[in-house]
């Protein structure tokens, strides 16, 4: 992913409000939706062509575009276009465009569009396909294929997980003598101070806002806490664990491994450009790194709060509502051939979902593969409705807030917490209606 790309996801915490209002606005088209029939597994019906919508506009495009063309040399009478846009525009484009006729006929988003997407019917439940397939959790953890479930129905088959890692230049842990990479609280202090006896002033920078929040969420998990309900109901990040973890990112702060206020990307440029010797990060940055030629390592985050968790997330396929049986049951082909085939994703520096995609050497010698060590530590936030959008309004600007001292870790989240509860309380009776 570029920096643009960076910047552009970092934008779309912003833009996350207006998507969830057409998301809202939009209408269910009455009835009980159409999943297309019975699904064989098979597709022998008349030729088709389909339009498949993802976000995939960086360096992760190219990989996804390679899948497409293979499956289309596959398949003689399934032809599959895609139609790519940056995610803000995805999410704010596919309501409507469903509603009015529109919309694609097999589009891959994050999980946690789902929840608001199937709430209004704009895509359909995959449990049929699923149990036709023979798809179940057995191939897949537990977090990722629950992910994937919004009201006890499948609305997502995930493609991968991609999740925060630490990458560290290792000519900087050369010249401190760091020969043992940090796993723990205990390990990482030491690591920081050799960096600076070294003479690397600040090799640790903590941004105020994208991914600050991800750390935050990683590290409340770590302290023992969860930010919010499973089934939506209120946020729960102000306990003594989300206190604990935001404390701990204004000490990096306050005893001087981080400048005070550090803007988006920021970081991720210092690092690169070998400012730096520690960063936290998504794995979407492997690529990137590997072109830049800078000395460098990837690994889990270290255990700061003393129970093994990272933020984590994934991409899943879906169908939108419409009432093209064979259209339908073609892009069920095409979704099940992408998560047969997700070992050629591992090239975006994903991970693919599928176990027996990994057991089959999907990320050997891959940037990543370290990181895979610990699928079972990764954490997902609840799969409801408009969560996005409430994160966005309430936990970034209060992590934001007290990474920059701007008020007393406790405060601010006390403060966001209460207000990101009524507003998930509102969500829950809008989406009732």
């Amino acid at each position: 992913m570029t920096l643009s790309q960076r910047r552009r996801r970092a934008a779309f915490a912003g833009t996350a409000a207006i998507a969830a209002a057409l998301v809202l606005s939009s209408c269910s088209g009455g009835g009980a939706p159409s999943t297309g029939g019975e699904f064989t597994g098979e597709y022998d019906g008349p030729e088709v062509t389909l339009s498949f919508w993802n976000g995939f506009t960086g360096g992760d495009g190219p990989f996804m575009q390679q899948m497409v063309d293979r499956f289309n040399e596959e398949h003689d009478n399934i032809t599959v276009e895609s139609n790519t846009m940056q995610w803000a525009d995805f999410y704010q484009r596919l309501p409507a465009a469903v509603t009015a006729g529109e919309g694609p006929d097999v589009g891959v988003m994050h999980f946690d569009q789902l929840g608001s997407n199937a709430a209004r019917q704009v895509i359909l439940p995959l449990d049929d396909m699923v149990d036709d397939l023979g798809l179940d959790a057995a191939d897949f953890t537990e977090t990722v294929w629950d992910a994937g479930v919004y009201a006890d129905q499948r609305y997502g088959i995930p493609l991968d997980i991609h999740s925060l890692a630490m990458y560290y230049n290792t000519e900087h842990f050369e010249a401190a003598g760091i020969t043992e990479v940090p796993t723990d609280a205990e390990s990482f202090a030491a690591a920081l101070d050799a960096l600076q006896a070294a003479g690397y002033d600040t090799p640790f920078w903590v941004p105020a806002r994208w991914p600050g929040h991800l750390m935050f969420m990683t590290l409340d998990w770590q302290f023992g806490g969860e930010p919010y309900a499973a089934d939506g109901s209120a946020a729960s990040f102000a306990d003594d664990s989300g206190v604990e973890a935001l404390e701990w990112m204004r000490s990096i702060i306050d005893d001087g491994y981080s400048p005070s206020d550090v803007a988006i990307d920021a970081q991720y440029v210092a690092f690169k450009n070998g400012e730096t010797s520690i960063t936290w990060d998504g794995i979407w940055q492997f690529n990137d790194l590997e072109e830049s030629g800078l000395p460098y390592a990837g690994v889990p985050v270290p255990n700061i709060g003393g129970e093994a968790a990272t933020w984590a997330s994934s991409h899943q396929f879906f169908l939108p509502r419409q009432d093209d049986a064979d259209r339908m049951n073609a892009a069920k082909v095409f979704i099940a051939w992408m998560s047969e085939h997700s070992e050629d994703w591992a090239g975006a520096a994903m991970i693919p979902a599928r176990q027996s995609v990994l057991e089959a050497g999907a990320l050997e010698g891959m940037p990543q593969e370290p990181i895979a060590a610990a699928l079972d530590d990764m954490r997902f936030t609840p799969t409801v409705p408009g969560l996005g959008t409430v994160q966005a309004e309430t936990l970034e600007l209060a992590v934001a807030d007290g990474v920059l001292g701007a008020g007393d870790p406790g405060d601010v989240l006390a403060e966001a917490e209460g207000r990101a509860t009524q507003l998930m309380q509102e969500n829950l009776a809008t989406f009732a209606e």
